[in-house]
């Protein structure tokens, strides 16, 4: 396999710039998933790193060889899109060694045994004689990440391939996703508009927003420590909750409706700050001294969300189902203050906290 690193990458069209200014690094054998909102540019950087589109200026590096500026069917990577793009009138067999007979010097016999080995990998040998329109999509899927198996590429490249299946389907190739670049140690960048997509098959995630960066780190880094509100907003569901509150020196932060203590030695907060709370980290709780009023609760299983607001703020509370208090009533809330995080609200960037 190989590593990918991206320096100072542009791509404007005309007057408009569309990814700003990009500094990644995707390392050997790692699973890389760019997220973040529709129009975001994470598209646009995949298709960059593919050769579908120039890069207007900036320098792309596959195995630390330069590769800017290489056409794309000489840059050793393969695509996995959206639309599977198979042809409908070969085989599926047929279509994941086309490739490799138009390409390369292969024998017959070395296509035969790659297209054989990568469809046992994916438990699709059965399913080699038959064409497209006899597929499911999950089965096209497999065929299409075949083809991009077979050629035995150093990066692979998936854009989007879940969106077009339903809720099931998606959870099982998820699995299957997740299965392979284990097994097979891939170096793979993945975009995907579904942050749980992106938490459950990267080894590191990168968001996305108004083509730039916001945030690199592990899901669980994105997830507990976001480095700004956006990242806050945009990964979870629910969203995590910012409370507008009034920073005092020696770390306490007010509130209308609360005052509390942080755990710092921080000599000075901005004055406006956001209080970020996860839905799992608040609970309901008669003793507390925080009063919040109950809004409309929703099912989710074994558990309950339910919306509260704190004056002008509202919060989603994650509990059990047992636990949910009556729509309109005024109930007490804690939150675990050990686990929260502080924003500037003028610039929207995570305060460090530590002591």
């Amino acid at each position: 396999m190989a590593t990918v690193n991206l320096h100072d990458v542009c791509k404007s069209y005309g007057e408009r710039r569309t990814v700003h200014d990009v500094n990644l690094t995707v390392a050997d054998k790692e699973f890389m998933v760019l997220v973040g909102p529709s129009g975001c540019g994470k598209s646009t950087m995949l298709r960059m790193v593919a050769g579908l589109e120039d890069i207007t200026s900036g320098q792309l590096l596959i195995d630390g060889k330069d590769v800017t500026d290489v056409a794309p069917q000489k840059r050793d990577i393969a695509m996995v899109f959206q639309s599977y793009a198979l042809y409908p009138h070969m085989t599926a067999y047929r279509n994941m060694a086309f490739g490799l007979m138009k390409t390369t010097s292969l024998s017959k016999a070395e296509i035969d045994g790659r297209v054989r080995e990568a469809a046992e990998i994916l438990h699709i040998t059965d399913l080699l004689d038959r064409r497209p329109k006899e597929l499911s999509g999950g089965e096209r899927q497999r065929v299409a990440i075949g083809r991009a198996l077979v050629r035995q590429p150093k990066v692979f490249l998936f854009d989007e391939p879940l969106s077009n299946l339903d809720a099931k389907l998606r959870n099982r190739m998820r699995g299957e996703l997740k299965r392979l670049h284990e097994e097979l140690g891939l170096t793979v960048i993945y975009v995907t508009h579904d942050q749980l997509e992106a938490m459950t098959l990267a080894t590191r995630v990168a968001v996305m927003a108004k083509g730039e960066l916001q945030q690199v780190g592990t899901p669980m880094d994105v997830y507990m420590k976001p480095a700004n509100t956006f990242v806050a907003s945009f990964i979870g569901t629910p969203e995590m909750a910012l409370i507008s509150c009034t920073g005092q020196a020696g770390g306490h932060v007010d509130h209308p409706a609360f005052s509390r203590p942080l755990r710092l030695s921080r000599n000075a907060l901005p004055s406006q700050v956001m209080l970020g709370i996860r839905p799992e980290e608040a609970k309901f709780d008669q003793a507390s001294d925080i009063r919040v009023k109950v809004g409309r609760s929703e099912f989710i299983g074994a558990e309950a969300l339910v919306d509260v607001s704190l004056g002008k703020d509202t919060m989603t509370v994650k509990i059990g189902v047992t636990d949910i208090p009556e729509p309109g009533t005024e109930v007490g809330l804690n939150f675990d203050m050990t686990r929260a995080r502080l924003f500037d609200t003028r610039t929207g960037q995570l305060l460090d906290l530590a002591p």
